[in-house]
Order: structure tokens, then sequence, then C-alpha cells
């Protein structure tokens, strides 16, 4: 019993596997952000040329 709980003390592998879970959601946020900014952007884009075009005609 008492070498269970020494192994149990020592396991690192839940930490490892929260830490990775931390980054995962880092990096989701950072995309979602990059996303959001460059749709703006593109519509933006889209928008002008839409206008452009309707002034053409």
């Amino acid at each position: 019993m008492r070498n269970f709980i020494n192994r149990f003390a020592k396991d690192e592998s839940g930490a490892t596997a929260i830490e990775y879970g931390l980054i995962a959601a880092l990096i989701s946020v950072v995309i979602i952000a990059v996303l959001i900014t460059v749709g703006d952007k593109i519509q933006g884009m889209f928008t002008k040329v839409s206008t452009e075009l309707d002034q053409a005609q």
C-alpha cells in the first residue's frame, strides 16, 4: 500500500495533461483572434470592391 501511495505522489502524468490542455486552449484563443482580425479586413475589402462595382455601373 505504501508503495502505491509513493508512486501516486510521484506521478506527474496528470500535470502534463493539464499543461497540454492549457497550451491547446491558448493556441485556440490566438487562432480565433487572428481569424476575427483577418475576417474583418476581408469583409472590408469585399465591401470596398462591391461599392466600386456599384458606382461603375
